[in-house]
């Protein structure tokens, strides 16, 4: 295995009505729990202190909301007593001023590859540089 170069770059999905992007920001961090398939756990896993995750709103609204950083690697899961399952800790960046929806994403050529499209249930999912700078772009917001 090589070693990775550079930031990476996820998508998380949160619903709404259980963590909004709105209550993320007034936490102002979180550890980012809950997660219980074993692909999502490995993205998890393959997060390092510094990468930027799109925060998404699922079920309600289906959009990109926001940006946040991964502030703390992999750990174990404080809600659980299975080792299996692992946290990360985020803090949020920046709202996109525009919400990118799963319909843009979905009738856009240059996403049709994402996770989020491709693996649709993913609940955490890698996202190529790319992509992720066509969606803060599609949202008017720059991330730096």
């Amino acid at each position: 295995m090589t070693a990775r170069r550079g930031r990476g770059y996820w998508l998380a999905k949160s619903e709404p009505f259980k963590y909004s992007w709105e209550q993320f920001v007034a936490d102002g961090s979180t550890y980012w729990d809950g997660v219980r398939n074993y692909t999502a756990r490995n993205n998890l896993q393959a997060m390092k202190k510094g990468d930027l995750v799109l925060y998404y709103h699922s079920n309600e609204g289906k959009e990109v909301v926001g940006v946040a950083r991964v502030t703390k690697e992999a750990y174990p899961d404080p809600t659980t007593d299975d080792d299996r399952w692992v946290v990360v800790d985020l803090k949020p960046v920046k709202p996109l001023k525009v919400f990118v929806t799963l319909a843009q994403i979905k009738g856009d050529p240059a996403l049709a590859e994402m996770a989020l499209v491709k693996q649709s249930r993913l609940s955490v999912g890698p996202v190529e540089e790319g992509a992720f700078e066509h969606i803060l772009e599609l949202g008017g917001t720059r991330v730096r």
